[in-house]
């Protein structure tokens, strides 16, 4: 067996000391976020949604697509909790848990059958979107249940409490503006609308704000280079695609708000 395939046996195995290989995998996702995003800004868009293409494979119904490839982030740390917790797991890392649980439990049980009319998702995209989620799902499991020895006190420390305050602020924001999507079209109707209300008031990307500012939150209350990587991604990828929804609508309505900003309210 090659060396990559025995560092990703072992990875899937917890064959060698598990804290090295999720500070690995932490590494390798806050290593590749930058170059992802820097490929979706000059112009080569993740293929799905308005962007689909049927050049990256087999297409698939989206609702199905969605809540498959969103459900091994929440059944990994399910599965983990039963069979990897260590007899001393904080209070702190379970809070921590239950949250990330909550996001996913939306993404996968809720999120993806409200769905309206969305186009199918190419099957390459479809895997990978899973395979992410079976990695950041064992990596922030193995951390928080197996690796994290946060005290009691650490519930008041400044950055628990402010992360927290923060990633619920942001899914309020997510979910607002989810809803504010999929209502922009009457049942029948067909094509795009400019959406308004909430963050997209200030910014294109209100839902992807959103959901970044959730997983900052997360990774501020969490403290550690599992939660940063995942803060990273996350902030990489949906400010790059933000900026793709922002050229978009430039281009498709004349009269999209000039001064809308991108993803950062009147930042960027």
């Amino acid at each position: 067996m090659s060396g990559y395939l025995r560092i990703f046996y072992n990875v899937l195995t917890g064959a060698e000391d598990l804290k090295k290989q999720i500070d690995l995998m932490a590494g390798v996702l806050i290593g590749v976020s930058p170059i992802i995003h820097l490929i979706i800004v000059s112009g080569i868009n993740a293929p799905y949604g308005r962007y689909t293409s049927s050049s990256w494979g087999l297409p698939i119904n989206s609702k199905l697509a969605w809540f498959l490839q969103e459900l091994p982030a929440f059944l990994i740390p399910v599965f983990s909790y039963f069979t990897m917790t260590s007899s001393n797991v904080s209070t702190p890392a379970l809070i921590l848990l239950s949250v990330f649980l909550l996001h996913y439990f939306n993404r996968t049980f809720i999120y993806s059958q409200k769905i309206r009319g969305g186009k199918p998702t190419p099957i390459l995209i479809f895997l990978m979107a899973m395979f992410f989620c079976i990695c950041n799902g064992y990596m922030q499991s193995v951390f928080l249940l197996q690796i994290s020895n946060y005290r009691e006190e650490y519930l008041f420390e400044w950055n628990f409490v402010v992360g927290l305050i923060l990633f619920f602020l942001g899914m309020y924001i997510n979910l607002e503006c989810d809803s504010i999507l999929r209502n922009l079209r009457k049942e029948g109707e067909k094509g795009y609308k400019i959406p308004t209300g909430n963050m997209f008031n200030y910014v294109t990307g209100g839902n992807l704000f959103g959901e970044s500012l959730e997983w900052c939150g997360w990774g501020l209350a969490c403290w550690s280079i599992q939660g940063f990587a995942f803060a990273t991604f996350a902030v990489m990828y949906l400010s790059a695609r933000s900026y793709s929804h922002h050229v978009w609508y430039l281009k498709k309505f004349e009269d999209y708000p000039k001064d809308r900003k991108i993803f950062i309210p009147y930042i960027v």
